[in-house]
């Protein structure tokens, strides 16, 4: 089973891939620089070889994956479920500017780009989704509706 957990910046991520993996899942932060990388025209990519080879060769029973990139379509066809987290637009804003593990999106330039992803980007994510999770849930409810829809227990 491959479970790929997306959304935009804020939405959750990786506080909901650190609680599965605490929880003893093997789960890959696809965001993460050995992953991924800014491409010349800005966009952030998943490294190809990188990722096509762990949706390869991983054996993991449940490999639960997170990120969000702007070619992670290409992956689809390898991922089993994906599920969309979400919040509220004030969420985001609020998580953007009181977040200590990652410095994205506390310019303002930066978090423009996020407010603008939510409106543009999150819709398409949307369609595509098997699941969509709002992340304004008490963390450990996040975390079972993950492991349910990823077919495992807790």
């Amino acid at each position: 089973m491959r479970v790929l957990i997306t959304g935009i910046s804020a939405s959750g991520k990786s506080t909901v891939a650190a609680a599965l993996a605490a929880r003893g899942h093997r789960v890959v932060d696809l965001d993460a620089a050995e992953w991924s990388r800014y491409a010349d025209d800005g966009d952030w990519l998943w490294r190809e070889d990188r990722v096509g080879t762990l949706l390869a060769t991983d054996d993991a029973p449940v490999l639960i994956l997170s990120g969000c990139a702007a070619n992670q379509v290409r992956f689809y066809p390898q991922i089993d479920r994906i599920v969309l987290l979400t919040a509220p637009e004030a969420v985001i804003v609020e998580r953007l500017a009181t977040r200590t593990t990652n410095d994205f999106g506390k310019s303002d330039a930066e978090r423009e780009h996020v407010l603008r992803t939510l409106r543009e980007i999150e819709p398409l994510l949307r369609r595509i989704a098997h699941e969509e999770v709002d992340s304004t849930a008490p963390l450990e409810r996040v975390v079972a509706e993950i492991l349910r829809i990823a077919g495992v227990g807790s």
